[in-house]
């Protein structure tokens, strides 16, 4: 391992700029472009959470003809998320964009979640990335059907068409289960998600779906919508329960993580220090975690917007960690 690949300073959350530059154009234009993301912690970010999207990927490809995947980003919360054995927003990002760099060509890192001042409820971040790859870059490129022989009049174009990208959140069965508890997530938000999103669920073993889906849908009905058509269960075909908690118990114990974790992000915990430090097995949530509703999300949002359209630029485990949150990764 050549030091230099872990010794990039640290992310200016100052200078933020949309990452973009993985996202790839449209094979197929009679198909809907699909951007997977992935909301959590990562502290640290492991091979499960790169192998989520590559299950998704897969689903996508055996079950949902309609959809062609484009893109996937990890959006890491910031420092404002209250939690035990939590690293800096700023090594959380890089170990993120290190691993996506070494075992990935399509997979991105937002830093913008993680360089807020305040914690972000999940549907203001996809709503973040939506507005900017719709809005900002216009949507996905895809190629123009071919000419036929009548057209030989129409003058070609040389405007690349774009397509609007339907967004979907990528978690664990876990955070269905979060979404299924009363008072972890406000229905404004669960009615955002479901309906203008989508939910890709990975399931684990010894989470029940069935009970998780029950509340869901009772509130769906209640509400007059249909969010089961926009939740899609993946199944894990080799169990994979690597947790990011187990992680840091193996690293302060001096314990081995390799295979586990990227070795580039094993070399970077290892130059850092970092997950030394005995954690205290208790979280803090609510005094950075009030209820959101969906009003605080769309002023949220409202006011991004209003300070790119004046020229500015943005700021910017699994086992209970993320219950409040209702981030499961």
């Amino acid at each position: 391992m050549v030091a230099s690949s872990v010794s990039t300073p640290s992310p200016s959350f100052s200078e933020y700029t949309f990452p973009s530059h993985r996202l790839r154009a449209l094979q197929d234009g009679t198909k809907t472009p699909l951007v997977l993301v992935a909301c959590g912690s990562f502290s640290p970010i492991t091979h499960m959470h790169l192998r989520m999207f590559e299950m998704a990927v897969d689903h996508v490809k055996q079950g949902m003809s309609e959809f062609e995947v484009v893109g996937g980003y990890l959006s890491p919360v910031s420092d404002r998320y209250n939690k035990a054995g939590l690293a800096s927003a700023a090594h959380r990002v890089r170990m993120c964009e290190l691993a996506c760099d070494e075992t990935s060509d399509w997979l991105m890192v937002d830093p913008w979640e993680a360089g807020q001042p305040e914690y972000q409820p999940t549907a203001v971040v996809l709503d973040h990335i939506s507005y900017e790859i719709n809005h900002n870059l216009g949507g996905i490129p895809y190629p123009p059907p071919p000419l036929q022989s009548t057209d030989y009049l129409t003058v070609p174009t040389t405007t690349t068409p774009r397509k609007p990208a339907r967004l979907m959140l990528l978690g664990g069965s876990d955070l269905l289960q979060t979404m299924s508890q009363p008072g972890v997530w406000s229905q404004s938000d669960l009615n955002h998600i479901l309906t203008t999103h989508g939910l890709f669920i990975i399931e684990r073993s010894g989470s029940d779906i069935s009970d998780a889906l029950a509340p869901l849908k009772e509130w769906s009905d209640a509400a007059g919508k249909n969010w089961m058509e926009n939740i899609q269960f993946v199944r894990q075909l080799i169990a994979n329960d690597i947790s990011s908690t187990r992680i840091r118990q193996f690293l302060r114990q001096g314990m081995s993580v390799q295979y586990l974790l990227p070795q580039v992000v094993i070399e970077y915990i290892r130059e850092r220090g970092l997950y030394r430090d005995v954690e205290e097995f208790r979280e803090n949530r609510a005094s950075s975690m009030p209820p959101f509703t969906r009003e605080a999300v769309d002023h949220a949002v409202g006011k991004r917007r209003f300070v790119v359209a004046e020229g500015g630029e943005g700021c910017g485990d699994k086992e209970g960690e993320e219950a409040m949150r209702g981030r499961k990764v």
